[in-house]
């Protein structure tokens, strides 16, 4: 098994994005591709570490970047300024991610239709985005993701497989938003599922979140269990 990266560069407008691939060159030929959509602070190490993963796993990861090419923010405030324009038009949002996703698809190491998006934190907003808006992959994940609901999406259907594996003490998706969030899923016909774990709060995979006050705390066991929830979702996905 030797896991290879290479760096992808897209054009989305006038924004120049730049994504990572990941993926074992020991196996032959195409397999399915999972992108991964990062936190508010742009794409990182952290979301490059889960499409190395993944590759390991059989798939072809893409670690997308929805902000623009080298750019990403340091700090709460800067992450806030970076994420407030996607937050704000939510069809710009759904338009970027597509992008990433067609980009993608149009790799060498992807079977053709074959592929999920994952996202943690606001890139769980992000693919939940993608499914709602009807975007071109089988199934997303949102790891300790936003819920709310786009306002541009009302009334459509989503064939996408929808996995949500989220901390039930998560001060930025409280239990009533994943509530409302299920009942939005069920009127979309949509085949959902929320994993939700006690005492758990927001960024439960990130083992560098530490912080009780912003309700930002990696979680050993909930990150387990997500990951055997998440791999046992694509597997089912794709079988």
């Amino acid at each position: 098994m030797t896991i290879q990266t290479r760096p992808i560069e897209y054009q989305h407008g006038t924004v120049t994005c730049e994504g990572l691939l990941a993926w074992d060159d020991a196996i032959a030929g195409p397999r399915p591709a999972v992108a991964i959509s990062h936190t508010w602070a742009g794409r990182s190490a952290f979301e490059e570490a889960s499409a190395v993963e993944l590759a390991r796993q059989g798939y072809t990861g893409f670690a997308i970047d929805l902000y623009g090419k080298g750019v990403s923010g340091a700090t709460p405030e800067e992450n806030s300024a970076l994420m407030a324009p996607l937050m704000e038009d939510r069809a710009l949002l759904q338009a970027r991610i597509a992008a990433a996703v067609a980009v993608l698809g149009q790799q060498a190491e992807v079977a053709p239709g074959k592929i999920a998006a994952i996202g943690y934190c606001f890139g769980g907003l992000c693919v939940l985005d993608l499914a709602r808006a009807g975007g071109d992959v089988k199934a997303v994940v949102s790891l300790h993701g936003l819920f709310g609901a786009p306002g541009n999406t009302a009334g459509r259907k989503i064939s996408a497989r929808v996995l949500c594996l989220h901390g039930y003490d998560d001060p930025m998706a409280q239990p009533p938003a994943m509530l409302e969030l299920a009942s939005e899923l069920s009127a979309a016909g949509a085949d959902w599922q929320i994993h939700a774990y006690g005492n758990t709060v927001h960024a439960f995979t990130n083992p560098a979140a530490n912080n009780p006050d912003m309700g930002t705390v990696y979680s050993e066991l909930a990150d387990k269990r997500s990951r055997v929830a998440l791999l046992n979702f694509l597997q089912e996905v794709f079988s």
